[in-house]
């Protein structure tokens, strides 16, 4: 299936956003999450299928000052 993950477009088998989170090696990290600009937190992850187009953000925390 083709995605746009943080407006690149990317070709996945994943059919979830949990499986996305994997495919993409972020299992385990804290980030945060939405598709077509709708926050998903990260308990809904796995409920959540994906459809060609759709519009995936991972966002990751910085650290810092």
């Amino acid at each position: 299936m083709r995605v746009r993950i943080n407006g690149n477009d990317i070709e996945v088998a994943a059919s979830t956003l949990r499986e996305v989170v994997e495919e993409l090696g972020y299992d385990g990290a804290i980030i945060a999450t939405a598709v077509n600009k709708s926050f998903v937190p990260r308990t809904q992850r796995n409920s959540v299928a994906l459809h060609d187009g759709d519009a995936i953000e991972i966002i990751m925390p910085m650290r810092g000052g």
